[in-house]
């Protein structure tokens, strides 16, 4: 009995999933009618399923109207948070149906990382590992491969997360330098002197600050208020529409630069910073596994890396 009681205790408390699908298509498509074509139902069943639901809560969840329905404030709530889950579950059930060969590879990345310098990459590791299936997501905050097992590989941002059973490796020193649009420049204006009266964009992570930068190069650092910006992408951004000059890796503005759209302030006058800024980690008794090691490999290889190391 003790038995039974610890099980029912720990069920949990959500409605039927037919409940909930039908209520996450009409509120999709604003109709009971269409909702029931999707799932192959009569219109009147999805009706009484919503119904069930909503006696479920305890409050209505849709307006009805004459041809459609409105989700109430609660419904919107509920459409929104089951949206994202019905996401997570049919990548999930994709998975499943991939092709018997195919892996999935799990990867989290510092967002700025992922957007400016792994994502235009991406199409390449897939063309070159085709049976390699990328999930990739990102935040700011490292993670513990000890404990997020859903995770195969993290690409961290300024901390070496260093944990036993762990793998670790530093992806290079990085050219940390000021950068600025084209039409900020201006040549009939030492350098220094323009350093002085240019805005300077902070990127608040960022594991090199003005104050560095200024001390390394002899100048005083000028005693004013600075737009501030919590991602390298954002900062890249803002100087690329001419806010000012951001101080951030080469690795990250790489296609800015490489466009025109931003160029090295002062590149023949100042002395640059390098930085080891991204770490790759992985579980060590997984380092031999197909889809880890080729894309750590990979990965390694893009940045210039060949040898194996460890932090």
């Amino acid at each position: 009995m003790n038995d039974i009681h610890v099980s029912v205790r720990g069920m949990r408390r959500i409605p039927s999933f037919v409940l909930l699908r039908a209520f996450e298509a009409a509120a999709r498509l604003e109709s009971f009618t269409l909702a029931a074509e999707e799932l192959h139902l009569t219109q009147s069943a999805i009706s009484h399923q919503v119904k069930e639901l909503e006696e479920y809560f305890g409050r209505p969840l849709f307006y009805r109207r004459n041809r459609r329905v409105e989700a109430t404030s609660e419904g919107r709530r509920l459409f929104e948070s089951l949206g994202r889950v019905f996401d997570v579950i049919e990548a999930a059930c994709s998975e499943v149906s991939l092709a018997p060969d195919a892996q999935v590879l799990a990867v989290h990345s510092a967002p700025s990382f992922a957007a400016k310098w792994l994502g235009p990459r991406l199409p390449e590791f897939m063309q070159a590992y085709p049976g390699v299936t990328i999930r990739l997501s990102s935040g700011a905050e490292p993670i513990d491969l000890t404990r997020v097992h859903e995770v195969d590989v993290a690409i961290s941002y300024a901390i070496a997360q260093l944990r036993p059973g762990v793998v670790t490796r530093a992806l290079g020193a990085e050219r940390i330098v000021p950068m600025c649009a084209p039409a900020l420049v201006r040549r009939d204006v030492p350098a220094a002197q323009q350093m002085a009266e240019l805005t300077l964009i902070d990127s608040q992570l960022s594991r090199v600050t003005w104050s560095d930068w200024f001390a390394l190069n002899g100048l005083a650092l000028p005693p004013r208020a600075r737009p501030s910006f919590d991602r390298g992408a954002l900062a890249i951004s803002a100087a690329v529409d001419g806010m000012g000059v951001a101080l951030e890796t080469t690795r990250l503005a790489e296609r800015e630069l490489s466009r025109g759209e931003l160029v090295e302030f002062g590149a023949d006058v100042f002395e640059p910073l390098a930085r080891e800024t991204h770490f790759l980690s992985y579980r060590v008794n997984e380092r031999n596994a197909e889809k880890v090691k080729c894309f750590c490999d990979w990965l390694c290889a893009k940045v210039g890396l060949d040898a194996e190391r460890v932090v």
